[in-house]
């Protein structure tokens, strides 16, 4: 029942193939979308060349570099999908950072420009994209991102991540507002801690899965695929009627008191 056959998808935040939106991808190609994929480009071109070889057994039809932080790579990424495409039905925002220096110690002491930049990349941008998205969306479509439980309640070490994903949770519902007479819904996934390159920025991330591992439901946090495949729900007919809301995806460690 889960056909995403016809559907152009567009899959931000793949780094390596531990990366949640690499996991997404996979199941978006399972279910049979067209995949484009962007990337962080860097001056040596590192990151191109290993997300490159990374997604071609995928093979996504649309490969270009988008960082966030500028308006112009922006622009050029949804001009480039308009022009090959015609349509987007499916926008995946896997993008987030913060300076590690803003990832422990004391909260107060987060400089303005790493608050700024944490906002920037992490919250600000889903709105960029949905906002370039919209005129895309012609038949309607899904947003999907990734936030965290941090975002909801204090997590050790996360600090400004944490304002950071109240306000893309806050930014979900307020796009869902809007975006839903166009029939574009947007969503969030809430995943447990996952090994990645991002979490691995946060100061005690492997005591944090283990806690997890001890205490969910479940007894152990969860996977990429996972997360993968509950964004495909998401991105799929099966859910439409779901809009403006967090999905936890945490083996059940959101539900826990203690």
């Amino acid at each position: 029942m889960l056909n995403l056959t016809g559907k152009n998808a567009l899959v931000t935040g793949i780094a390596n193939n531990r990366s949640i939106a690499w996991g997404i991808a996979q199941q978006l190609h399972k279910a049979g979308a067209n995949l484009g994929v962007t990337y962080l480009p860097d001056e040596k071109g590192r990151f191109e060349k290993k997300v490159k070889e990374l997604v071609e057994p995928l093979a996504p039809s649309i490969f270009l570099p988008c960082n966030v932080q500028d308006d112009a790579q922006i622009a050029a990424t949804f001009e480039a999908i308009g022009q090959q495409w015609g349509k987007l039905d499916i926008l995946i925002h896997c993008l987030a950072f913060a300076g590690k220096d803003a990832l422990s110690g004391d909260f107060s002491n987060v400089s303005r420009a790493d608050f700024t930049q944490a906002l920037e990349i992490s919250t600000y941008s889903l709105t960029q994209l949905a906002g370039a998205a919209k005129p895309l969306m012609t038949e309607g479509g899904s947003i999907v991102t990734l936030t965290y439980l941090g975002g909801v309640k204090v997590i050790p070490n996360y600090n400004v991540m944490g304002i950071a994903k109240a306000g893309l949770e806050m930014s979900v519902r307020y796009l869902a507002a809007e975006l839903g007479p166009n029939n574009i819904r947007v969503n969030a996934i809430s995943a447990g801690p996952i090994r990645t390159l991002a979490s691995s920025a946060v100061g005690g991330i492997l005591d944090m899965i283990h806690h997890v591992e001890e205490v969910a439901p479940l007894r152990r946090t969860v996977t990429q695929m996972e997360v993968g495949n509950a964004a495909a729900f998401l991105c799929s007919d099966l859910s439409s009627g779901v809009t403006g809301q967090v999905l936890y995806v945490d083996a059940g460690y959101e539900i826990m008191g203690m």
